[in-house]
């Protein structure tokens, strides 16, 4: 296992690189100079070749590429375009609210998702598995972003239950109860989808291991349900499952994006808008390399999980 874990970090170093050079690419490609928002419209030549230099963006791209390759791999992830403060601190400072929002998110889905699709297979064919199919496509087919303003405008401006935006009220450090009224309803949009999807899955997989001959023959011998459910059925169910973490972690890293916006979260998410609009390159940079490296440690822990979950998988 050790071995395997190490394969995967190393094959992950070249895969990380060619998502920093694609990054790199296309921020530059896209239209407009990060120049225009330091430099006013009357500003002469000199100066836009003053600021250009000043940022770093006098020198041909692979130039500035490898320099930003260089210091990257020392930690030195360079300086703001937009606040001229070093991009590490920067990126730690708002790493902490994703982390909450995004770690929540997962947790509360699983919570959610498993028992409603281990129900959803039992009820089979039922009124209660309709209504959990039909719900799961639902939450499977919603925007994020029409979800996020349905919900303000139901909860937050109508019944006032819960606040518009932001992770705490104003004059109020560290309460866990403010940051947990202000999670409950982005939780919820972030989690629609995954707790849909992840249903589907555990319904699907559960109606199929209560079809394997090992539960007609643990039923034959009169062991009670709830025996075959727990040491049975859920075990060998939950490898789809797991799989969802690793093959649906891109679309929730995505989805943290608008739903920070839409809520004003203060995370990672919200930061990646505000560098998007000022073309802050070293920003968008950092935030690329490091959504990227979770998603490859995604992909690794689910590997490790599978066979903490089956011990018959061995990876030699």
């Amino acid at each position: 296992m050790k071995k395997y874990v190490g394969k995967r970090f190393l094959t992950a170093v070249p895969v990380l690189l060619m998502i920093t050079i694609g990054a790199f690419i296309m921020i530059n490609l896209a239209p407009g100079e990060p120049t225009d928002l330091y430099i006013t419209p009357d500003a002469t030549v000199q100066q836009v070749e003053a600021t250009r230099r000043a940022l770093g963006l006098d020198q041909p791209y692979p130039v500035q590429y490898i320099r930003w390759l260089g210091r990257a791999v020392t930690g030195d992830l360079g300086i703001s375009f937009s606040t001229r403060y070093p991009v590490l601190p920067i990126i730690i400072s708002r790493l902490g609210p994703t982390i909450v929002l995004m770690g929540t998110t997962l947790l509360f889905s699983y919570i959610v998702a498993i028992p409603l699709g281990i129900i959803s297979a039992r009820k089979q064919g039922t009124w209660v598995d309709t209504f959990l199919t039909g719900s799961a496509f639902v939450g499977v087919s919603i925007p994020n972003f029409f979800l996020g303003l349905g919900l303000i405008y139901i909860f937050a401006v109508q019944l006032n239950w819960f606040p518009t935006g932001g992770m705490q009220e104003l004059g109020v450090d560290g309460s866990i109860f403010s940051v947990l009224r202000h999670l409950v309803l982005p939780v919820i949009v972030l989690s629609a989808f995954y707790i849909a999807n992840m249903t589907r899955y555990m319904r699907a997989t559960m109606i199929q291991v209560y079809g394997e001959n090992y539960i007609r023959t643990a039923t034959a011998k009169g062991l009670a349900q709830k025996v075959i459910l727990t040491k049975h059925g859920i075990r060998n169910a939950l490898i789809p499952v797991i799989t969802i973490v690793g093959t649906d972690l891109p679309r929730l890293v995505g989805g943290a994006i608008v739903t920070e916006q839409i809520f004003q979260w203060p995370g990672l998410g919200r930061l990646t808008i505000t560098a998007i609009q000022q073309r802050d390159l070293p920003i968008l940079m950092a935030i690329t390399i490091l959504s990227a490296f979770v998603v490859l440690l995604a992909n690794i822990f689910v590997d490790v999980m599978y066979a903490v979950v089956d011990p018959r998988i061995k990876y030699d």
